[in-house]
């Protein structure tokens, strides 16, 4: 018999590895399996730890504290969160319809408003829908709403300023004027009321006494911007550039968010004949809020006294389709497309320009320069 003296018989192997083997891969799964989180699907994002939601009432403080800085802007974005908690309270809407108008969008405050009067027809909220409306070139509308308002509270000092104000826009002086200083005499300290006799005092050509109502209603609420604005326009309407322009740059200063400010620190520094500066600033003012219209328009108008005209074409177009409506920039949009050549575009901007006034002399001369082209 043949015997193979190579082979030796396997050994018997001791069964501790597998064992301490199993015990590792035991203990692993129980680890995992006390952390779930390692057998969620690695595509789906773990869950953020739930953190409290933010109340109406925290969003109104942040309001309050932005519009105590001058932060226009961020004030309204916060009040607008807080009405999205609380879409009934009818005081937050007329919070925000008030600093739509300070930001150049009447339009969206006159919608605002209405909700508000909607909720509450109360002579505070009659009040700022009238604002709105006449800031929004509605007159007809907030002439029966301030009155509605007075109506309604004849000791309101600012639905009496707010009248007032319509009355003027309305050139209505007597009845503007009666209104306004009734306003003064129920609350001599109410900003509205000092700022709304400037204005119509402004609109009577009175710009002295203007800028002295001015500067009382700066004094009451130094915040707002936007008187500031109304004071710079009577200096200019009196050939001061020198203290229109520190009006303007005062109102950019309070409200630095606002696009108001450096639109109006813009226009007032082109008809002061530095259209450089006039750009730079039109073009903050526009970066602050793209849709801010009047911005463009000014912008195009700085370009129109650069003879660029298709940057003026370019802005006075965006100006338009954002809801400018206005004679001026109306023949310069078409001058400047007649300028360069292109009067079938210019006919149609310059006779917009003779349907506000047909006695406009700008744009009387594009057309004949267009039919002498």
């Amino acid at each position: 018999m043949y015997i193979d003296r190579r082979y030796r018989p396997r050994r018997r192997r001791s069964p501790w590895p597998i064992i301490i083997l199993l015990l590792i891969v035991a203990g692993g799964v129980y680890l995992l399996a006390t952390r779930t989180r390692f057998f969620q699907n690695p595509f789906n994002p773990l869950q953020p730890t739930p953190t409290p939601t933010r109340s109406a009432l925290s969003y109104l403080a942040e309001a309050e504290d932005a519009y105590q800085a001058g932060r226009l802007a961020a004030a309204a974005r916060a009040y607008t969160r807080a009405s999205e908690l609380d879409p009934t309270n009818d005081d937050i809407l007329i919070r925000r319809a008030w600093l739509l108008c300070l930001l150049g969008h009447p339009g969206q405050a006159v919608e605002l408003a209405q909700r508000a009067v909607a909720i509450k027809a109360s002579a505070a909220n009659l009040t700022m829908l009238a604002m709105a409306q006449d800031w929004d070139g509605r007159y007809d509308e907030a002439i029966r709403t301030a009155l509605k308002a007075v109506e309604q509270d004849p000791l309101s000092a600012e639905a009496r300023a707010i009248l007032a104000e319509v009355y003027a826009d309305r050139n209505n002086w007597t009845r503007a004027l009666e209104e306004a200083q009734a306003a003064v005499r129920l609350n001599a300290n109410s900003a509205i009321a000092q700022r709304n006799l400037g204005y119509v005092l402004e609109r009577q050509g009175r710009y002295e006494s203007a800028i002295a109502a001015f500067d009382r209603a700066a004094q009451l609420e130094p915040r707002l911007g936007y008187i500031y604005i109304s004071a710079g326009y009577s200096y200019l309407a009196l050939g001061d550039y020198r203290n229109a322009l520190a009006q303007f740059q005062k109102a950019m200063e309070v409200n630095p968010d606002s696009p108001v400010g450096y639109d109006a620190f813009g226009y007032g520094s082109s008809l002061a004949g530095d259209s450089d500066r006039a750009v730079s600033l039109l073009r903050k003012a526009i970066d602050i809020d793209p849709t801010y219209g009047l911005a463009y328009a000014h912008l195009g108008h700085a370009y129109y006294t650069q003879l660029n005209w298709e940057a003026v074409i370019e802005n006075l177009n965006r100006a338009v389709s954002l809801g400018v409506r206005n004679e001026q920039y109306y023949y310069e949009l078409g001058l400047a497309y007649a300028y360069l050549k292109d009067c079938q575009n210019a006919v149609v901007w310059l006779e917009k320009a003779l349907e506000l006034n047909p006695n406009s002399g700008p744009a009387l001369q594009g057309l004949r320069l267009c039919s002498k082209g």
